[in-house]
């Protein structure tokens, strides 16, 4: 029998974590050929089936479980003992790897960067947009040292998190609304009827209940006209005229023409923007950056 090696490790671990070859070939920045190739040619080295696989669903077998916790394990020991020799050297290659979602982008990530890289100017930082549910895996997985993310996220119980941002909504609308050239707040029951953009549940649970929480307060129904994953392109939509949107304040720093934003009358909870990181996993440069964001978000 063949040991695995750090490699098929990790490429294990990826396709462990996400249940879906595609999405792990996406994380490993491969392609998904070779990533099933080097599974099928790990089960063959162990002499175990690792997965069950069906064309519509991937699941670990009981033997894929537990590698699993092993993988977890010996990847975490190498990823700690990386981190200790980082910090040991003065101005080495020191790196931080964050993900974030595009949210972060118009709030807190800028300033955060820009605070580091003034403290830290050795520290190289190499930086991923990613939806929340890819972070959590790859932060899971070691693939990433820190995350901007929206809550909530599965393996949370495997991450410590700070939160870094707390965004009120408003209110997205094409510049040649009826709307649009209004002044003051609006109550969201002007909308009633409209068409909608928004990210669906799945990829942002808790900014979609916000939106659902909202339309129901103000007695609407929530008439979706089109969904889009990522807030760059709820927005893009809205400009084009294909409905309004209720988006995080923060988006407005886009500045993208054709698009009107109002302040909502309606009370409504604040969206949270956590930063997330694996438990027991920060060294010294890690825990600069950790205070920083807290600096800043107070």
């Amino acid at each position: 029998m063949n040991l695995p090696d750090l490699r098929q490790l990790r490429y294990f671990v990826a396709v462990a974590e996400r249940l879906h070859f595609g999405r792990a070939a996406e994380a490993l920045h491969i392609s998904q050929p070779p990533l099933s190739r080097a599974i099928r040619a790990l089960e063959e080295d162990l002499g175990v089936p690792l997965f069950h696989r069906t064309r519509r669903r991937v699941e670990l077998t009981p033997q894929g479980a537990r590698l699993l916790e092993e993988a977890r394990r010996l990847t975490g020991q190498l990823e700690r003992t990386v981190h200790d020799l980082r910090a040991m050297t003065v101005g080495g290659n020191a790196r931080l790897r964050i993900g974030f979602v595009s949210l972060a982008d118009y709030g807190v990530l800028p300033g955060l960067l820009k605070a580091y890289k003034s403290a830290q100017p050795g520290v190289r930082l190499a930086l991923r947009e990613m939806l929340s549910p890819d972070q959590a895996a790859a932060l899971a997985g070691g693939e990433l040292d820190f995350g901007l993310l929206l809550p909530p996220v599965a393996r949370a119980g495997r991450l410590e998190h700070l939160v870094v941002q707390r965004a009120r909504f408003v209110l997205a609308l094409p510049a040649r609304h009826r709307l649009a050239a209004g002044a003051g707040k609006l109550a969201l029951r002007e909308m009633a009827g409209e068409p909608f953009v928004t990210i669906p549940r799945q990829i942002a649970p808790r900014l979609y209940d916000i939106v659902a929480q909202l339309a129901a307060q103000a007695g609407i129904s929530l008439n979706i006209a089109q969904e889009a994953i990522q807030m760059q392109t709820v927005v893009s939509l809205v400009s084009s005229g294909l409905g309004a949107a209720i988006v995080p304040a923060s988006v407005a720093n886009l500045g993208r023409r054709g698009v009107v934003y109002r302040e909502l009358a309606d009370r409504h909870p604040r969206l949270d923007v956590w930063l997330a990181w694996r438990k027991e996993m920060i060294d010294a440069g890690g825990r600069e950056f950790i205070s920083l964001a807290r600096s800043l978000a107070s």
